[in-house]
């Protein structure tokens, strides 16, 4: 089961009907008190980030399930941690970057240190990919969930292949006689693929 964050959430589904959707605790509470009373219930719960279907620990009362899945906050630094190089304190951890002769010399014409003019190089690399990113983890989560809960259904294939090449038009008229709950959070987790498509 990956890391639950205070962002993290999950849908479930029933068959084809959605059953819940929120924090995990809240998804996993309702799975259980279906399957409490109907073991053998077609029940599938997907993490809203990853596409992936999760499962989790049953076992105890609500409150024992529940707490098992809470975020997980920061935890406290290990007390046998060797001291890191830099300022911890601020986030500032040293490590070794090899760089050629040339690389060097350009960064010593750069206003402010070497390491300044680094951070500074990564955060706009990170800007400028933030909405790339973000689209490609879209398209791998709802293909995963497509592939999990719609793999057998007519267009499934057709559809994938929309979902990535950014043809929102395609992938709505080929997804259009899924069951609706189902095709309704494909098109969620798919929204902002089909954003950043029609931006460029």
């Amino acid at each position: 089961m990956p890391s639950i964050t205070p962002d993290t959430t999950w849908t479930a589904f029933r068959g084809e009907s959605a059953l819940a959707s929120g924090s995990p605790a809240e998804v996993a509470l309702a799975v259980h008190r279906i399957l409490r009373e109907q073991p053998d219930a077609p029940v599938l719960t997907f993490d809203d980030r990853t596409g992936h279907t999760v499962d989790f620990d049953r076992r105890g009362s609500e409150a024992e399930i529940a707490a098992r899945l809470q975020p997980v906050t920061d935890p406290a630094p290990a007390q046998t941690a060797p001291r890191r190089a830099g300022r911890p304190r601020l986030g500032v951890v040293a490590k070794e970057v090899t760089l050629l002769p040339r690389h060097w010399e350009w960064l010593e014409q750069q206003p402010g240190s070497a390491s300044a003019t680094l951070r500074r190089l990564v955060d706009e690399a990170r800007k400028a990919n933030r909405g790339r990113e973000s689209a490609e983890q879209a398209r791998a989560a709802a293909d995963r969930f497509m592939q999990a809960a719609l793999g057998d259904r007519p267009g499934y294939e057709a559809a994938a292949r929309a979902l990535y090449r950014g043809n929102e038009a395609d992938f709505a008229t080929l997804t259009a006689d899924w069951p609706a709950d189902l095709r309704d959070h494909a098109h969620r987790l798919a929204a902002p693929a089909f954003a950043t498509a029609s931006s460029r």
